[in-house]
């Protein structure tokens, strides 16, 4: 087991499927505010379908497909950064977050991004990372304008959540954009 230190008082860690209580109870308290963007966040309801959100990121570990990470504050699970997708081969990954209102304001989103593009540009060698949020989805928004990202476009109504269709944006930082941390 490792933690990297975002803060002080927070750092991130991976989120495997042995967590799921702790997972679902960060889900109860962030549901609210991620449900709106998050569909697997409507998905981990109870313990089992909590444990098979994890599951599921574990087996795409596994697979070199994608990961997910927590991120702790003063010990307690308050958001958590994710490779949506990973293809090595092509070089090519996306990166997604979220996080409850306790949270929020603290930097900790950035910070735990800015160590997923360092893994993926200097250790994995990737040449593109992607960043998608609906255009409704303010706080994402900034937290890739935050860390260099830039605007591809949008693709309207292409997203369809509880009966509504949402426009969705598409970021993306390439390596030779990449600072690191430096």
């Amino acid at each position: 087991m490792y933690a990297v230190p975002l803060a002080d008082d927070a750092e991130l860690r991976p989120l495997e499927p042995w967590q799921a209580e702790e997972f679902l109870a960060h889900m109860d308290r962030a549901r609210d505010h991620v449900d709106p963007w998050i569909p697997w966040a409507a998905k981990s309801t109870d313990l089992a379908s909590a444990r098979a959100t994890l599951q599921s990121y574990a087996d795409r570990q596994a697979a070199d497909t994608g990961r997910i990470y927590g991120i702790w504050l003063s010990g307690v699970l308050v958001g958590g950064v994710m490779f949506v997708a990973f293809d090595a081969a092509a070089g090519n990954c996306e990166i997604g977050v979220w996080t409850e209102p306790a949270g929020e304001g603290r930097g900790l989103v950035t910070a735990a991004v800015r160590r997923l593009l360092a893994y993926a540009f200097e250790e994995r060698g990737m040449h593109r990372v992607q960043w998608v949020n609906s255009t409704g989805n303010t706080r994402s928004r900034a937290a890739a304008q935050r860390v260099g990202m830039r605007a591809e476009g949008a693709m309207r109504e292409a997203f369809l959540y509880r009966g509504v269709r949402h426009d969705q944006e598409f970021w993306s930082l390439l390596r030779s954009e990449w600072p690191g941390e430096g």
